[in-house]
């Protein structure tokens, strides 16, 4: 006799949750498969909301998240400049930026 999943027993919220924008993303709780998506996301917020600095927290790791987070940045044309967080915000478990306003 083949196995049947459990249904749910509610739908699927089809509305984005809305965050507030801040100039820290923490990517800690986000599942890997959205973080791409949400970085560009955040980005575009903040600077929308004209934030000119930023903070991109995506943890020590193998690294793949801190690969991610760079290379979503190094291909935004109004991300002037992102290197590693001081160690006081995260060193090289986050990483900082400087975003062009217009």
């Amino acid at each position: 006799m083949p196995a049947t999943l459990p249904t749910r027993s509610a739908p699927i919220d089809p509305e984005p949750v809305r965050l507030p924008i801040t100039d820290t993303l923490d990517l800690h709780t986000v599942p890997p498969r959205d973080a791409r998506a949400i970085t560009e996301e955040f980005l575009y917020q903040a600077r929308l909301h004209g934030l000119r600095a930023i903070r991109i927290i995506h943890g020590r790791g193998i690294g793949v998240q801190r690969e991610m987070v760079r290379s979503v940045l190094a291909s935004t044309p109004f991300v002037e400049s992102f290197s590693d967080a001081p160690l006081e915000a995260g060193g090289w478990g986050a990483t900082i930026a400087t975003l062009r306003l217009k």
